[in-house]
């Protein structure tokens, strides 16, 4: 049975479906000898040879699944062309695994990687809505109306964010402490959300990221997935899925 070539890339071990489709575009993946840079190629698993970058590339059988606490200056990419250090450079396995998604440079916190391409789809796509939930220190006290904006969806210009919990947690030296969980991943949404209410994040750490906490976990620290976190993800992706056929199913 064919599939496309971008879900066996992703089975492969080389990515999300998202990231594939670049790997593609860039001419990076051949198929029977043919470089292919189009999208919606169908390929057959049993019969079509499929390299990249010269190598040929068969779906992984074994999956690995680590749970990082993403320290201080490193990039959520494979390799970098700044040379600055990687998040592979810190969970250094003898496995191709890649990031599912991203934090920021200079962010910290939770950030799967995995070799489940498939599986880093689903969670790395915005439409299945998956908590991620960070501690932000601001520069200032918050004012009450603007937690209230949060909660509310706030109008960035381009778009407006979806309604979020955010509370403030303490204060520290006269600044707010807090705690915001949002179901979308614009880049740098979280940042950009106070700063367009005048605030400046001093610091931010993403403590969970789909029900999965770096409690016990220092910055630089990491762990494989229990056998039993593994099927909650699974059950958690699952279940948005079927939310979102719904709604579709709704909307027709």
């Amino acid at each position: 049975m064919k599939i496309r070539l971008n879900r066996y890339l992703a089975m492969c071990g080389l990515g999300s479906r998202r990231k594939c489709d670049e790997l593609i575009a860039r001419g990076e993946v051949s198929v029977n000898g043919e470089v292919v840079t189009q999208m919606g190629v169908q390929v057959d698993p049993d019969c079509d040879e499929v390299r990249f970058r010269g190598e040929k590339v068969q779906p992984e059988k074994d999956f690995i699944y680590i749970l990082l606490n993403k320290p201080l200056k490193t990039v959520t990419t494979a390799s970098d062309e700044k040379r600055r250090k990687t998040v592979l450079d810190v969970v250094n396995v003898p496995v191709r695994i890649f990031p599912v998604g991203r934090l920021d440079y200079n962010t910290t916190g939770a950030l799967l990687l995995t070799n489940d391409g498939e599986l880093a789809y689903f969670l790395a796509h915005p439409k299945f809505k998956l908590p991620k939930v960070y501690h932000v220190l601001l520069d200032k006290r918050i004012r009450q109306i603007d937690l209230h904006y949060f909660r509310k969806g706030l109008d960035m210009g381009d778009f407006v964010t979806a309604p979020c919990r955010a509370e403030e947690l303490r204060i520290i030296d006269n600044k707010s402490y807090l705690e915001v969980e949002i179901h979308e991943g614009k880049n740098r949404q979280i940042r950009r959300m106070f700063a367009k209410l005048g605030y400046q994040v001093e610091k931010l750490e993403r403590v969970e990221f789909a029900g999965l906490r770096i409690t016990g976990l220092k910055p630089g620290e990491w762990r494989r997935l229990t056998n039993k976190e593994v099927t909650k993800l699974r059950k958690l992706v699952n279940e948005r899925r079927q939310e979102v056929l719904e709604d579709l199913n709704e909307k027709k």
